[in-house]
């Protein structure tokens, strides 16, 4: 059964589609089966992964209205990583959604024919606590929340991880952290050693190690529809991710090793 992992931060521009996409094809290249399920209206996962902007193009939105995953999942181009797309009609999800007496169970529900099928799942989350967020955080196994290494890097987490803690009293008990991740990092700056050594003290063994630098090559791959390891595989964005997929894959390791109930 595969691991449902959820990215998010309530905070736009700190790297969650970047990070589902290529955290995701890092997997991928590792022989693993991942499916990236793009839960923003933004739709950024799906025309990162080559999928142009499509109205009519039938995904995440008909998941959540009871269509079988089977029939929405594209092939990308990556061997092994594959995608339950996103629209536009995605944000009417939050309103269709509010009087069904299943609403935060919907995703859950639904994911659960596709997990048997692949290692990872890797929910890519709006940048908001809304009924698509809570949604993922039902259905995944573990948060990883990606954080821009700036001054405001803080501002706004000790929400999203009091939602964590609500999830784990009611609607997902066996939730967890899967980690803390920096982004656009740039090492020459005073400031962002500051707000790691910030970051590490405050969440300490849940940051990764792994810290995903400024680079250009990372930022031009999504307007080429592919994975920076694709796009630019020397680059120091491919390598960041590829390192990254690393330490996902020793910690899931560990807690496979470690049993039933760990963390």
């Amino acid at each position: 059964m595969g691991r449902i992992i959820a990215i998010a931060n309530q905070k736009g521009g700190v790297g969650k589609t970047t990070t589902a996409i290529n955290l995701s094809a890092s997997l991928a290249a590792a022989d693993c089966r991942v499916l990236v399920v793009d839960c923003d209206p933004q739709a950024n996962s799906t025309s990162g992964l080559g999928f142009p902007q499509d109205s009519e193009r039938a995904g995440v939105y008909d998941l959540l209205m009871g269509a079988p995953a089977d029939e929405l999942i594209l092939e990308t181009e990556f061997s092994g990583l594959h995608l339950l797309p996103a629209s536009r009609h995605l944000a009417g999800a939050n309103v269709e959604l509010v009087q069904a007496d299943d609403r935060e169970q919907r995703l859950k529900n639904q994911l659960q024919a596709p997990r048997e099928r692949y290692d990872f799942l890797i929910l890519d989350c709006p940048p908001a606590l809304d009924l698509l967020t809570i949604n993922a955080l039902t259905a995944a196994d573990s948060v990883l929340i990606p954080i821009q290494c700036e001054y405001f890097a803080l501002e706004g987490i000790s929400a999203l991880m009091d939602t964590v803690d609500a999830m784990k009293g009611g609607l997902n008990p066996e939730l967890t952290l899967e980690g803390v991740l920096l982004t656009m990092y740039d090492e020459r700056t005073t400031l962002a050693r500051q707000v790691e050594a910030d970051l590490r003290e405050f969440f300490r063994g849940d940051v990764f190690q792994t810290v995903i630098p400024r680079n250009i090559r990372l930022a031009e791959a999504p307007s080429h529809g592919k994975p920076v390891m694709q796009y630019d595989l020397r680059s120091k964005g491919a390598e960041s991710y590829l390192s990254l997929a690393r330490e996902v894959l020793e910690r899931t390791h560990a807690r496979m090793a470690a049993g039933p109930g760990s963390a």
